[in-house]
């Protein structure tokens, strides 16, 4: 027989969940703790390397053996540059055209060797010539009309002298007469009328003596001060006259000095302005040297220091104080004499002292200075491992090495090398 599942009745009892109920797991907080202890220690390393970058500045990772690193020594600093000079010539003498013209005749060539007063080349200039012919004329007119009223004042001057000259003849003559007369008049053998008629003149032609004196002399005077300005006038017209034909002269350009001529660049038939350069002539076989030298030795360079060529000795002459490009220009000749094997154009090394030779601590030179301008530097630890950031104060340098003043020690290693990449930083780690 089948057996038939029991159905409990209402009111029958309980009912058993034994077939419904779940046993529900424990969640574990491991992970959690681990996430949040993992958060912190990051916050901690964090603030560590903060903390770290505000007390040691900002820092980088450097390979030392891409980097030059120099010992800090003693020695004998001598004070000296080295300087790339071009040889020019010691004097040079520009042609200029005087007046202007056409090229009528060209009778040198660029880079000839000229005398004093050789004709370099003719010029022509119509109108120049007819402006000098009519200044001659001109000139030569009132040259006539000066001479022709010095000559009058010249005839004035004679007649004067002999108006009086006949006064005095006649007044000499009267006086005699009148003498013989006063005896006549007291024998009675004159008549007194006469007598007097006599004296009177005689008077008159004293009387005309004397303005005839102060006439003469006036006259004397202002003839004088005429006849100089006629004749300062007349030098004057003369040498505007000797001017003008020096113009026309210089339509023939020459060599004012010996020399060798350059930049000459003309040709028959061109039209040269007034004013317009032709060329320069050169002094032969005498030279200067031109050098550029550094903005930053523009307060020690004066005139007359000193320079070495080889065995040959050199001062400077000529300073120039424009700076161009951070450089400025400077002349030097030679003080003895000068060497033979010379160029124009040629460039030649020579060394520039700038003072006495002195012990001093130093450090080799090198391209930091031109990024740190001599005012810090980094100084490698004893172990090596790290360079500083260290203010200093370094003073002269050569081509080879610099005077420190303050800042270091003898024996300490610095970066020499260019700090181009390293403006901002405080501190390089080194490693191998």
């Amino acid at each position: 027989m089948t057996a038939k599942p029991s159905v409990s009745m209402p009111g029958s009892g309980a009912v058993s969940g034994a077939g419904m109920d779940r046993k529900i797991a424990k969640k574990s907080t491991m992970p959690k703790k681990v996430g949040i202890i993992f958060v912190v220690a990051l916050l901690l390393a964090l603030s560590a390397y903060t903390l770290l970058n505000l007390n040691s500045g900002r820092a980088l990772n450097v390979d030392s053996e891409r980097i030059a690193i120099s010992s800090v020594s003693t020695g004998t600093f001598e004070d000296f540059i080295p300087i790339r000079a071009r040889v020019t010539p010691a004097k040079t003498l520009f042609l200029d055209a005087i007046e202007g013209g056409r090229v009528e005749r060209i009778l040198v060539e660029d880079g000839a060797n000229l005398k004093a007063g050789d004709l370099i080349v003719e010029l022509s200039n119509a109108s120049l010539q007819l402006n000098v012919l009519g200044n001659e004329t001109r000139v030569a007119e009132q040259l006539n009309n000066m001479r022709s009223i010095e000559l009058s004042l010249e005839q004035n001057r004679l007649q004067h002298k002999r108006n009086l000259a006949d006064i005095q003849y006649q007044i000499k003559m009267l006086s005699r007469q009148l003498s013989r007369e006063a005896s006549l008049l007291k024998t009675n053998a004159l008549s007194q009328s006469q007598y007097d008629d006599t004296k009177d003149t005689l008077d008159w032609y004293q009387q005309q003596l004397q303005l005839t004196l102060e006439s003469q002399e006036s006259d004397s005077r202002m003839q004088g001060e005429q006849l100089t300005f006629l004749r300062e006038t007349s030098a004057r017209l003369e040498s505007n006259l000797a001017i003008s034909r020096q113009n026309l002269d210089n339509m023939n350009v020459r060599a004012p000095v010996a020399g060798k001529l350059s930049g000459f660049n003309v040709e028959i038939g061109q039209s040269i302005g007034q004013g317009e350069r032709l060329g320069q002539i050169d002094t032969p076989d005498d030279f200067k040297l031109t050098a550029q030298i550094d903005e930053f030795y523009l307060g020690r360079v004066d005139i007359g220091q000193q320079a070495q060529f080889d065995d040959y000795r050199l001062q400077i002459r000529k300073i120039y104080p424009q700076v161009q490009n951070g450089q400025f220009e400077v002349d030097f000749e030679f003080i003895e004499q000068q060497p033979d094997n010379i160029r124009r154009g040629q460039t030649i090394q020579i060394k520039l002292t700038l003072g006495d030779a002195t012990e001093a601590i130093l450090i080799p030179n090198g391209a930091f200075y031109q990024d740190t301008g001599g005012n810090w530097i980094f100084v490698v630890n004893q172990q090596g491992t790290e360079a500083i950031k260290r203010s200093v104060r370094l003073g002269r340098r050569n081509s080879r090495y610099i005077e420190v003043l303050e800042g270091l020690e003898v024996g300490e290693k610095v970066v020499t090398s260019p700090y181009t990449s390293y403006q901002d930083l405080q501190r390089l780690n080194l490693s191998q």
